[in-house]
C-alpha cells in the first residue's frame, strides 16, 4: 500500500464523496476509484460502502482509518517541517489551540510571525474542548498544539504560563467598582451565565464544584454554547461569568475582578515530536507574548 492510496482515502472520507474528493485531489474520479480499490484488495476487505447520501467507513474500514490519517498527516508534517527549518517560501506551520485561546492570545502572536516569518503560512485548527484538541493531535491534524496541559501526553509539553480566571461583568455592575479580589460565597445569591465547554472537575461541571466548595449552588442565568458568548451576554447584564482574562480584556463593555484565592490554569505547547525548525520558533513567541502579566483586571475592558 502507499502513502498516496492513504492519502485517497482519506479525502474520501472526509468529503462523504468520490467526486468532491477528486477535485480536491485535482486527479478524475476513475483515477480516485482505481487507487482505492487496489488498497482495499491489499488490505483484504472493502473500507468504504456507498450510502443514500454519500460514502461512509465500513467496520473494517473505521479500524483502518485512523492509522492511515496518522500516516498522511506524518508524512504532511515532515515535508512542513523540513521546508519552514530550511525557511523556504511556502513553509506551512498547522497550529491547533481552543477557540477561547485564539479569540482570547494568539493573534498578537500570529500577527508578530506575519512580520517575522512571512514565509512560512500559519493554518489554525480551533478546538470546543481539551478533549477534542488531544484527538486532533492524537490524529496529527497539526504540528503544535497550545492549550492546558494534556494528561500524560508522550511527546513534548512546553509550560507557557499561567492561564488567571476571573469573574467577568458589565461595566455598570456595582460589582465592576471592587478594587480588591471577590471571594466567591460573596457572589452566592449573584445570577451566572454558564458555558457548555466547562471542564468537569470530579465529575461535575467546574463551576458547580467550586462553589459547592464554598457551601452553596450556582444560579443558572443563561447557558450558552462558547466562552465568547457568556462574556458577551455578561457585558449585556445577563449575569456574571467566570472566563479567562483575555477574554474579559478584549471585550468591550465588560470588568474583569480577581478571586480570592486566585483561579489559575497552565497553558502549554505541545506536540507528537520534538519541537524544531519553525515550530519551535512559534512556541518561543508563544513563551514572549501568549501568558504575560494581565493587563485591565479590576477596571474596564
Amino acid at each position: 500500500m502507499s502513502l498516496r492510496q492513504m492519502e485517497y482515502l482519506v479525502a474520501v472520507v472526509e468529503h462523504a464523496s468520490f467526486t468532491r474528493a477528486a477535485e480536491t485531489l485535482n486527479v478524475t474520479q476513475s483515477a480516485l476509484s482505481h487507487q482505492v480499490k487496489a488498497l482495499e484488495r491489499e488490505v483484504g476487505g472493502p473500507l468504504l460502502e456507498r450510502l443514500p447520501r454519500g460514502v461512509g467507513l465500513t467496520p473494517m474500514g473505521r479500524a483502518y482509518l485512523p492509522h492511515a490519517e496518522r500516516a498522511v498527516r506524518s508524512a504532511g508534517q515532515a515535508r512542513r517541517a523540513a521546508r519552514a527549518a530550511a525557511g523556504a517560501e511556502g513553509g506551512e506551520l498547522h497550529i491547533a489551540t481552543l477557540h477561547a485561546l485564539a479569540v482570547g492570545v494568539l493573534p498578537p502572536v500570529f500577527a508578530r510571525w506575519r512580520r517575522d516569518a512571512p514565509g512560512v503560512r500559519l493554518h489554525l485548527h480551533e478546538y470546543a474542548t481539551t478533549e477534542d484538541l488531544r484527538d486532533g493531535m492524537e490524529r496529527g491534524v497539526a504540528d503544535v498544539a497550545v492549550g492546558p496541559r494534556p494528561e500524560a501526553w508522550p511527546g513534548p509539553v512546553v509550560p507557557l504560563g499561567e492561564e488567571e480566571i476571573v469573574v467577568v461583568t458589565a461595566t455598570a455592575d456595582p460589582l465592576a467598582a471592587r478594587t480588591t479580589p471577590v471571594r466567591l460565597s460573596e457572589l452566592a445569591d449573584r445570577a451566572w451565565v454558564r458555558c457548555a465547554l466547562e471542564p468537569l472537575v470530579e465529575g461535575r461541571r467546574w463551576l458547580d464544584w467550586v462553589c459547592a466548595r464554598h457551601g452553596f449552588v450556582p444560579l443558572t442565568a443563561l447557558e450558552t454554547e462558547h466562552s465568547s458568548t457568556a462574556v458577551r451576554m455578561a457585558a449585556a447584564g445577563v449575569g456574571i461569568v467566570a472566563a479567562p482574562t483575555h477574554l474579559a480584556r478584549t471585550t468591550q463593555g465588560t470588568v474583569a475582578v480577581r478571586v480570592e484565592p486566585a483561579w489559575q490554569r497552565e497553558q502549554t505547547a505541545f506536540s507528537r515530536v520534538e519541537l524544531a525548525g519553525a515550530a519551535a520558533a512559534f512556541v518561543r513567541l508563544c513563551e514572549q507574548l501568549a501568558f504575560g502579566a494581565p493587563a485591565g483586571v479590576g477596571g474596564p475592558a
